[in-house]
């Protein structure tokens, strides 16, 4: 049988969002928001099924950086090391109005913010709150979530903050900062006293592997209202060896597996995750892509090469670059890989590809 993309994704989106629903049911304010979602999520699948039916594919996620300024210096940063601030500036707030309502017209369901730190564009993110039919989860260090940041997300549910760690106290200190993880920690409980879905995110690497997943960790995020817990596979850009190999990738699997099967009341997601069964790299506009803050249209955050800019260049036609197309056609988004992202490892055919194709 032919393996269907457009409804692997529907299928994961309506499970998404009936799992955040389930989380929520203690929590009317937060269940009411997810209800809406659920009926505007629907609406979204179908405006996403009919532009399949003329021909174009439309991812239900993207990522935004919206900024590429962070008030940490975290050692080992990705995104400080790998994307270099471009001549025209970041995006201004109008411009990115204007992307979230074009993907909201296109049926993009999920826009996750990221950075840098997302909460440095307080402007930035006052108009994503505004955009109800679309969840927002934001990556965040967490310290800048205080009483102006907790009234946003308790007026606005569709902002969901996902606070990265590296695990306990002395592995986020060592990489983040000292006092760091106390901060995290200090915006969970706020989050949690005001009733607010929250999540965390962790870089999983052959070096946390069994602390991350551990009961004892997930104990302590659950006492401290943790829901979420977003797995992210180490991109070896630096420590090779800190990546995971197949062996880790299968572990972290199996234990997410049973994690969802022991925690009900907790999401759990892992990313890159199931390229297998979902038919190879979802990047590159297959069911997300990535939107840097000057506005490149980048496969995704760990291949940032682009050949069309958002600040000129409508959504739905950035969907179409031809550095897009030949990713989607010449099969490399299902070639097979040994870390957690397949671009990352083709990052010299990507580079060609740049170099035979027009700028748009």
């Amino acid at each position: 049988m032919k393996f269907d993309l457009e409804q692997y994704l529907n299928d994961g989106i309506a499970q998404l969002v009936k799992d955040a629903l389930r989380i929520s049911v203690k929590n009317p304010k937060q269940s009411a928001f997810f209800l809406r979602f659920t009926a505007a999520s629907k609406k979204a699948a179908k405006r996403r099924q009919k532009y399949k039916k003329d021909g174009k594919h439309i991812p239900p996620f993207l990522i935004a950086s919206i900024t590429e300024d962070c008030n940490l210096q975290c050692t080992g940063c990705y995104s400080q090391a790998n994307h270099r601030r471009s001549e025209s500036g970041d995006l201004s707030s109008k411009e990115w109005e204007r992307i979230f309502n074009e993907a909201s017209e296109l049926g993009i369901s999920f826009i996750l913010l990221a950075g840098g730190e997302p909460m440095l564009r307080r402007d930035v993110i006052e108009i994503a709150a505004n955009q109800k039919d679309i969840l927002f989860p934001m990556f965040t260090n967490g310290t800048m979530i205080n009483d102006a940041a907790m009234h946003l997300f308790d007026t606005h549910r569709n902002l969901i903050p996902v606070i990265s760690i590296e695990g306990g106290e002395d592995a986020t200190d060592a990489r983040r900062g000292e006092g760091i993880y106390k901060h995290a920690m200090e915006a969970m409980h706020s989050l949690n006293e005001c009733g607010l879905l929250f999540g965390s995110s962790i870089t999983v690497t052959s070096a946390n592997l069994d602390i991350v997943t551990s009961d004892d960790f997930l104990d302590h995020l659950e006492r401290y209202g943790c829901k979420l817990v977003l797995y992210v596979d180490y991109v070896p850009f630096e420590h090779p060896g800190l990546a995971l190999d197949e062996n880790g990738r299968v572990k972290l699997k199996s234990r997410i597996d049973k994690l969802r099967f022991e925690r009900p009341e907790m999401l759990f997601i892992s990313f890159p995750g199931d390229e297998a069964e979902s038919g190879g790299c979802l990047a590159a506009g297959r069911g997300f892509f990535h939107i840097s803050a000057s506005g490149n249209a980048e496969p995704c955050p760990f291949s940032p090469y682009s050949d069309v800019n958002l600040y000129n260049t409508p959504l739905a036609e950035a969907l179409d670059s031809p550095l897009f197309y030949r990713l989607h056609n010449e099969g490399i988004l299902a070639a097979p890989h040994t870390g957690g992202c397949v671009l990352f490892e083709q990052e010299e055919t990507v580079r060609k590809i740049i170099s035979e194709s027009p700028v748009l």
